[in-house]
């Protein structure tokens, strides 16, 4: 007696197991570096003399905006890698 489990394993024409990654996981791993991208963009200053104080490093844009898009792109990361679409059982003679 088998035991039915949630996840049937997807088999194309060949009989190999389908792919890990499907295109949701590939958007989802796109968007999280986009996100990354323009975290790191925010985060990058401008090119000011080691003598001179810059008050610049001290907006928002760079102590609030710039870590919450990391942090979004890396959690967007972790999710993309995990997400796992459950198959369809196939019942009918497999």
């Amino acid at each position: 007696m088998a035991i039915e489990n949630n996840y049937q394993v997807d088999k194309n024409k060949k009989g190999k197991r389908a792919p890990l990654f499907r295109t949701t996981n590939y958007i989802l791993m796109g968007v999280g570096v986009l996100l990354l991208f323009i975290g790191y963009i925010c985060l990058s200053g401008g090119k000011v003399p080691d003598e001179v104080f810059d008050g610049e490093i001290f907006n928002t844009r760079r102590i609030v905006v710039a870590p919450v898009l990391i942090f979004l792109g890396l959690v967007t990361e972790v999710v993309a890698i995990m997400w796992h679409p459950r198959v369809k059982n196939n019942k009918s003679g497999e």
